[in-house]
């Protein structure tokens, strides 16, 4: 075994509910394998939202997650209601965490699943998508949920994902998206995808639409291997995935950016199993091999992750696993860790042996790619009207638009004018497309027609401007147009 010198600095957090536990079930696993660690410990999650921080994390904390660049955490409970923040989202956010990877792997026949061959990894865009977490009620009918993606927040975690599978041997990489609906934000995270695809000529490189291949997933995981996905999917299925494996109990993950990366299960607290020494540890610890991996300690991360196999392949199992076809012994946290640390230096037996290389962390570097050139076409302006029809509302708009042309009124995205269907369910909630004829409009003239939209009782709620880049309208129109 390696001798490590100089330890190594990490953050680590020991959360809330179960956290405690399996946190120290996980480090006295890490310790028995010779993980050189310089521990600086914080308090983050309950105790912190109730001490009056809705962040759940101090500054302090957060100090320490920038100064040692390693942040391995036990899961936290977030107080539901009130101005409460996801500690999670913070985190990711603060410190541009912008990769989620979930290894989620089935160890039949030892741990029941339907899928004894599965073996994938899912890469989840972490920072943006729906998860920007801007939201506004704007009529006493709708609320909205901006869904933000961008080229950069794309091209990193589909660069990484492709870098992921050349450095760990895999063979293919598979995108899903619902660009059928969404065909600019989710179609830029395929666009993207494919223009990324061609720097890795010998990797395979497929793209599906999220339902269908969501559906594939759970029904035939055998057919993908590396999985990236936006924000929203990649949540929702990553869990789906790890389930399907054998249980979410199993499951490490690792957040990274490209100063800092955060390591931690991806089940909660489960504050109900709180104390009772039942909960399994191993999703953390296969999260801590992930960190030890990430920071050179190859030969550790590979004597943890084989010990942890062999327990597994003894029968030595958690509650939330055990099987009477499958086990030998139902174990509580403190002795889970302890049959691991009595097999550290043996392998697995059945089950294919862990071996990590030294190799660094992943990095990816962004293509540099010149600006666009940018016409103002027009403006989308939403309003809050009651008790109105849209050729009503057409008629007391038409007379204000000026040097623009109103366009189209639309309901929740279908357009009701012109035309329109009159089964269309209508809400308080319009928006009314003006366009510039001759591409000429300023951004003066879109606010002098707001002006006087006002000044005849119509009041905006939101703006959208409507332009072109390169010349290709950038914009899509209503339904039914």
């Amino acid at each position: 075994m390696t001798s490590y010198p100089t330890p190594v600095p990490i953050t680590v957090a020991h959360g809330d509910g179960i956290g405690p536990e399996i946190m120290e079930a996980a480090l006295s696993v890490l310790d028995a394998a010779g993980a050189a660690l310089d521990i600086d410990t914080i308090t983050i999650g309950e105790s912190v939202y109730r001490a009056g921080n809705p962040a759940g994390v101090t500054p302090e904390a957060l100090e320490s997650i920038r100064r040692t660049g390693v942040f391995l955490k036990a899961p936290i409970t977030t107080p539901q209601g009130g101005g409460f923040k996801s500690l999670n989202v913070t985190v990711r956010k603060t410190f541009g965490l912008f990769a989620n990877v979930r290894p989620c792997v089935a160890y039949a026949p030892f741990v029941a699943t339907r899928h004894p061959g599965m073996d994938v990894v899912i890469i989840r865009e972490n920072e943006e998508d729906l998860y920007a977490g801007i939201e506004h009620r704007q009529t006493d009918e709708v609320v909205q949920c901006l869904k933000l993606i961008s080229r950069q927040g794309c091209e990193r975690v589909i660069r990484y994902a492709f870098e992921y599978a050349t450095t760990h041997g895999r063979t293919k990489v598979t995108a899903f998206t619902k660009d059928n609906i969404m065909k600019m934000t989710d179609g830029l995270f395929h666009k993207v995808f494919d223009e990324v695809a061609t720097d890795y000529p010998e990797i395979r490189a497929e793209h599906w639409i999220v339902d269908i291949g969501a559906a594939k997933l759970a029904d035939t995981p055998e057919a993908f291997d590396v999985v990236v996905l936006p924000n929203l999917y990649g949540d929702i299925l990553s869990d789906v995935a790890a389930q399907i494996a054998g249980s979410v109990g199993l499951a490490g993950s690792a957040n990274i950016g490209e100063r800092i990366a955060m390591f931690e299960a991806i089940h909660g607290s489960a504050p109900r199993r709180a104390g009772q020494d039942v909960a399994n540890p191993s999703g953390l610890l296969l999260a801590a091999v992930q960190m030890l991996v990430h920071i050179g300690q190859t030969d550790v991360a590979s004597r943890v992750h084989n010990a942890w196999l062999r327990t597994i392949e003894d029968g030595v199992h958690t509650y939330d696993v055990h099987h009477p076809d499958t086990s030998t012994a139902e174990v509580g946290t403190r002795a889970f860790a302890t049959a691991v640390i009595e097999r550290l230096g043996q392998g697995p037996e059945r089950l294919p042996a862990a071996h990590y290389t030294q190799r660094g962390p992943i990095t990816v570097q962004l293509k540099d790619r010149p600006p666009a050139a940018k016409t103002r076409l027009g403006v989308d302006v939403f309003v809050h009207e009651n008790g109105t029809t849209p050729a009503e509302l057409a008629d007391r708009l038409v007379p204000l638009a000026g040097p623009l042309r109103l366009d189209m009124i639309s309901n929740r995205g279908q357009k009701v004018w012109p035309g329109g269907a009159a089964e269309t369910l209508l809400t308080d909630h319009w928006r009314c497309r003006f366009l510039d004829p001759d591409g000429s409009t300023t951004a003066a003239e879109i606010v002098a027609l707001q002006s006087r939209m006002v000044e005849h009782g119509i009041e905006p709620i939101k703006t959208e401007g409507l332009y072109a880049f390169d010349g290709e309208p950038a914009f899509t129109r209503g339904q039914g147009q």
